[in-house]
């Protein structure tokens, strides 16, 4: 089953938010093949493709960070390249180097751009932060421009364009925390957890046997185009909007009404691509689960992996034991969504409005009644009679 192509415009919602929900099912039927549980880590990759974003996954060693992307990739059907980072990698070596090609016929010299693995649709950076920041800046302009620059020349990706970055969160010694500016540039931070007990036993099982499953590919490149302009159409109310935007206000300490635990745990609040990301992936997720517009669970399930890798704690937090995420909680504790028009009077009539814009001003007199009432009129005189 592959969704409608870009072409097919003419589709109605209903017909197209079904596709999208249909292939999301089938994609995990493929992906579960050989992943074993994980289905918020794997929906927040989709959410994060559909709504044309990159993400950070986060995790100890041996949580499928790397054969999850990879997995995905196949059933996806587009083109993957993995980069394993490492201490000695230079920025060639992702963005692609010239070389000398010498004309067999001419025998004259040239130079030829040889392009490098980020010329692909999904980009798999293993273990990002075991690389310096010269190598780590050198995906910046992929992730942001959708192009690369070498030797005075701009190449252009092809879309759709991933980056899948994985990270160890254990291991410090020899790595390089990505830059802010960096970290900004992923739409998602996806942390993962150990499986359950029952998950961990049913992966033992399937590990230790000698089985091949195959992946069938669900969707290509031009159903991702196709779904990424659909999630662009999704309709978002105003209400949505604000919540969004109030949520990521709220985590910026030096704020006006800031809540006091953030002024008191973080240094640095989300900026305005928290708010973007935020209905963005709500929108992704509103038409991943069949729905035709955002609603204000989704902006909840989407604001620990949108905010989480924006927003740093200071010492305070770090004393007490407050990680981003417990801050994070207690932000949607605290705002709450907005209101409008549900405890608002009534307007007042107009000759009341007149009286309330100046209270001060006295009550113009009534006109006194006349002191004695005036007589009837006169009867009609009957006819004479003869």
């Amino acid at each position: 089953m592959t969704a409608s192509p870009p072409e097919t415009t003419q589709l109605a919602p209903e017909e197209a938010v079904r596709r999208v929900a249909l292939a999301r099912e089938t994609l995990l039927g493929e992906v579960h093949k050989v992943i074993i549980g994980q289905d918020e880590m794997i929906e927040q990759m989709l959410i994060c493709m559909f709504a044309r974003g990159h993400c950070l996954t986060i995790g100890v060693p041996g949580l499928a960070k790397t054969l999850t992307i990879s997995t995905l990739s196949r059933a996806l059907h587009m083109q993957f390249s993995r980069i394993q980072f490492t201490t000695d990698l230079m920025p060639s070596d992702i963005t692609g180097t010239e070389i000398i090609d010498q004309d067999a016929a001419t025998g004259q010299r040239v130079f030829r751009f040889v392009r490098g693995p980020v010329f692909s649709n999904i980009v798999l950076a293993d273990e990002i932060n075991r690389t310096p920041p010269k190598t780590q800046a050198a995906l910046l302009q992929a992730m942001q421009e959708h192009e690369v620059t070498a030797a005075g020349k701009t190449y252009q990706l092809d879309p759709p364009f991933f980056v899948m970055a994985t990270q160890n969160p254990i291991e410090q010694e020899g790595t390089y925390p990505l830059p802010e500016a960096q970290l900004d540039r992923f739409m998602l931070s996806i942390n993962i957890d150990y499986p359950t007990r029952d998950e961990e036993r049913e992966i033992v099982l399937a590990t230790t046997q000698s089985t091949n499953h195959e992946i069938r590919p669900v969707l290509q490149g031009k159903d991702i185009l196709w779904i990424q302009q659909l999630v662009r159409q999704v309709p978002t109310s105003r209400h949505m909007i604000d919540y969004a935007v109030d949520l990521a206000r709220a985590t910026r300490p030096k704020e006006t009404g800031t809540p006091a635990f953030v002024q008191n745990w973080l240094a640095w609040g989300a900026g305005p691509r928290a708010a973007q990301n935020l209905i963005l992936g709500a929108k992704a997720r509103a038409i991943l689960h069949g729905r035709f517009a955002v609603s204000a669970d989704d902006i909840r399930h989407l604001a620990y992996p949108v905010l989480r890798h924006r927003i740093f704690t200071n010492f305070n937090a770090d004393a007490e034991g407050v990680d981003v995420d417990q801050i994070i909680g207690r932000i949607l504790e605290t705002v709450s969504e907005p209101s409008y028009g549900e405890s608002v009077a009534p307007p007042p009539k107009p000759e009341k409005a007149a009286r309330a814009a100046s209270p001060a001003s006295p009550t113009p007199p009534t006109p006194p009644r006349p002191a004695v009432k005036p007589s009837p009129p006169p009867r009609p005189t009957p006819p004479p009679t003869k």
